[in-house]
């Protein structure tokens, strides 16, 4: 068991075959399970992935880089961060992915982006996700390109570049509040 839990990939893999099993145990025809069902998990997983990293960076990695000794930083901007920021901007590009999906098979997508009565709160939700999203590919990943020294910059032009990324992620921190909100809650609080 430790050799499979060893490796990250046959981890995930295990986990979806339990999950599969979890679904044949109880839904034996798996015929009759609705597309929405299998996408509304993929959304959450991807979500989950997304708001984790996001909150990793705010929560952890920016407040403690100050501390860390100069020494040690490259093994954050080298090996660490250019890898969580390919899966915070691919989770990103899937949790809205699969978002608009359900929205369409479950037939409101109109509805939710005119902010129709009973859907006024996924709406402001999906709106809120695709800023957010927008602003992961738009600001946060160009600005961290630079800050990481994975594209040519000057060390001024690092700084600065860190300095938006920091301020986008935060911002994006702040906006993912009312939006976990928005999704979590629009089916109970129709407004």
């Amino acid at each position: 068991m430790a050799k499979l839990l060893e490796n990250l990939h046959l981890a995930l893999i295990t986990g979806l075959v339990l999950a599969l099993i979890l679904l044949g145990v109880l839904h034996p025809n798996l015929g009759d399970i609705q597309p929405q069902a299998i996408f509304r998990w993929l959304h959450v997983f991807f979500g989950i992935t997304w708001i984790g990293l996001l909150y990793y960076f705010n929560f952890v990695q920016i407040p403690t880089m100050p501390a860390i000794p100069a020494e040690l930083k490259p093994g954050v901007s080298k090996y660490i961060a250019p890898k969580a920021l390919f899966f915070f901007r691919w989770a990103a590009v899937l949790t809205v992915l699969t978002g608009l999906t359900i929205a369409v098979l479950m037939g409101y997508a109109h509805e939710a982006f005119t902010l129709q009565p009973g859907f006024r709160l996924i709406g402001i939700g999906m709106y809120l996700a695709l800023i957010m999203a927008i602003n992961v590919w738009a600001i946060i990943w160009p600005n961290q390109k630079r800050a990481l020294g994975l594209v040519p910059a000057d060390d001024a032009s690092k700084a600065k570049s860190a300095r938006m990324a920091m301020l986008a992620s935060r911002t994006n921190t702040v906006l993912s509040i009312p939006m976990l909100l928005a999704m979590a809650t629009y089916q109970s609080m129709p407004v």
